[in-house]
């Protein structure tokens, strides 16, 4: 028998290139091959329509998000108010198939009389409470201190209605554990990425990396770290990513040793990644798992982390620690001339191919929807 579902998507999730729509583009790809016939709503907000999502999906339909100000004063968090759709009802109404709700930001219609016989499973991307709580204090500008502190209130109180799920999918042991405690019907599934295989590769070079999106609040502090560490010292660091703020741009002039590189092309990315001699990954956002730490374990050399980016991952075998800026900077320069081996590709094949493989999750969803299928028929 097919299996149909509708999947809700929070973005319009192509191109795949940040953390959330990575792991909802690959999803709906592995799903795909796996035979499932995907029906695809999209929240858009400035992608437009993607002609690539149809390659994977039966149909495909466009909701504008609503980011007007009056959604930001309604008692539900602002990205949970800002995708409300009638028409998204009304096509999900228009079959029985199950739902997959990706984020809590898409969650507005799970607990909807209409769908209360349908079988409703929650993608849960990160503990969204914790993440904005973070951002707020990481935040230098009041107005946008005072609105993280304000949707993380709401996110706390608004997670409630992951009760009227069937089933949550975390996407690391750490939250696992969070949702399992406290809803229980909770079942690991790691991220869905872009890599099908370990293509790092032996040897040395000249620099380390950081890369990202350096808009983003919690980047623009790990790069900040970084480049408060290594200005002046004699360690060649590249940072590379997408809009690097005005401090990061500020901060590193004067220091020839710290060279940016601004909205670098997937083919240009790709070759840092597997030419650098270490990535360096600090975060101080310790939710979710990072989708640039996987990409950096299948086709980077040696990673260094810390606790906040590896806790409960399961990675922690694969990396290096440092926590200090000290430790970052000793770390740093010994791992600059140590060269990477095929022992490290040994180990990283065995636990990346088998925790982080889209097949194989692919088939975990599966069973699982299925599973759920029998229980409630």
């Amino acid at each position: 028998m097919i299996l149909q579902i509708h999947i809700i998507s929070l973005n319009v999730p192509y191109p795949a290139n940040y953390g959330g729509v990575i792991d909802i583009f690959y999803k709906i790809k592995s799903l795909h091959e796996a035979g499932v016939q995907i029906h695809l709503h999209c929240f858009d907000y400035g992608r437009g329509n993607q002609p690539e999502l149809e390659k994977y999906c039966n149909n495909v339909t466009y909701h504008q998000r609503k980011t007007g100000f009056s959604n930001s004063l309604s008692q539900k968090p602002f990205i949970v108010k800002s995708r409300n759709d009638n028409h998204l009802l009304e096509l999900l109404l228009t079959t029985d198939y199950p739902i997959l709700f990706e984020g809590l930001h898409t969650t507005l219609y799970l607990d909807h009389p209409l769908l209360k016989n349908r079988i409703k499973i929650v993608r849960a991307h990160n503990v969204e409470h914790e993440y904005y709580r973070l951002l707020a204090e990481q935040e230098r500008t009041l107005f946008k201190r005072y609105y993280f502190k304000k949707e993380a209130s709401k996110l706390a109180r608004f997670e409630s209605i992951l009760r009227q799920s069937n089933a949550i999918a975390a996407i690391s042991p750490n939250d696992y554990r969070y949702f399992n405690e406290k809803y229980g019907k909770t079942f690991l599934l790691p991220p869905f990425h872009s890599n099908s295989g370990i293509t790092s590769t032996i040897g040395l070079s000249d620099f380390a990396l950081y890369h990202g999106d350096l808009s983003v609040r919690e980047n623009i502090e790990s790069a900040l770290f970084l480049i408060r560490i290594f200005k002046s010292k004699d360690v060649k660091i590249i940072f590379a990513g997408k809009n690097p703020s005005k401090e990061i741009v500020k901060s590193m002039k004067g220091h020839p040793n710290l060279i940016l590189i601004q909205n670098p092309s997937e083919m240009e990315i790709l070759k840092l990644r597997k030419t650098a001699q270490v990535h360096l990954l600090p975060t101080f956002q310790p939710t979710g798992i990072k989708l640039k730490l996987i990409a950096s374990l299948f086709e980077g050399r040696h990673c260094l982390v810390n606790s906040a980016m590896i806790k409960g991952t399961g990675l922690e075998t694969l990396c290096h620690l440092a926590n200090t800026p000290e430790e970052f900077e000793n770390k740093t320069r010994k791992l600059m001339m140590l060269p990477f081996e095929d022992k490290d590709l040994i180990i990283r094949k065995e636990i990346l191919t088998k925790n982080f493989n889209n097949t194989r999750n692919a088939q975990i969803f599966v069973d699982e929807l299925n599973l759920l299928k029998q229980i409630i028929s």
